[in-house]
């Protein structure tokens, strides 16, 4: 059987005026359905590349990467911003939540092409909020919410089209440890609720929670662990 998400031979090139650096160089990884996969390494190894890659936010410079059996390069971009919506959800360590907005605003905008009434989107926002520890937290700003309440606001955002993939880029990074822990607690539980989890971080306490470490070194799979 395919795996659930696959790189082939992934290279990333940056630069111009004829200089070139390396992000990723020759990836090649296999992770199937319901994995708790973390991406450890030193800074500049390649782990946000290689996580805005496979979130189909950037196309690499050579290989391939599929998911559920689909080639991304294979997508139109229309089609590439379908697919990635209805089967990723990515999760920043700076949030990205829109200031203006409410909690339960923020977590309905990636609604806005949906053919429902803003009744039944503000419902499912308020459904996520919940389901995240926000209940009556859905009318606050990003600027009256504390730095794990934003980080869990985006996290709800993430599941608005129940992905089956979540990208984490560091998302405990903005956190005191006990917030972070408490963040780490929910990623756990959506990975016991069926979610695969692909976690970018520095935190190797947070190894204890996945199945599996990948760590990158100069943009090359260093080992693998689990």
């Amino acid at each position: 059987m395919d795996a659930f998400i696959q790189m082939e031979n992934v290279s990333m090139l940056y630069g111009n005026n004829g200089v070139r650096a390396a992000a990723l160089r020759g990836i090649y990884l296999s992770i199937d359905a319901g994995e708790y996969v973390v991406i450890t390494g030193e800074s500049g190894a390649g782990k946000s590349t290689l996580l805005t890659i496979l979130g189909g936010l950037q196309v690499p410079s050579s290989g391939a990467v599929l998911i559920k059996g689909v080639d991304l390069s294979s997508l139109s971009a229309d089609r590439l911003a379908d697919f990635r919506r209805e089967t990723i959800g990515f999760i920043f360590q700076a949030y990205h939540l829109l200031p203006y907005l409410t909690a339960r605003e923020n977590i309905m905008v990636p609604m806005s092409p949906l053919r429902t009434s803003a009744r039944e989107k503000a419902e499912r926002a308020e459904s996520l909020l919940a389901s995240v520890g926000l209940s009556g937290k859905e009318e606050r700003l990003p600027s009256e919410l504390s730095g794990g309440e934003c980080q869990r606001v985006a996290i709800a955002r993430a599941l608005v089209h129940d992905p089956s993939v979540l990208l984490a880029d560091e998302p405990t990074g903005n956190l005191d440890s006990t917030t972070g822990e408490q963040i780490l607690d929910l990623f756990s539980r959506l990975h016991k609720a069926g979610k695969t989890v692909l976690m970018v971080t520095h935190n190797r306490a947070n190894l204890f929670r996945a199945t599996r470490e990948i760590r990158l070194r100069d943009g090359k799979v260093a080992e693998v662990d689990g």
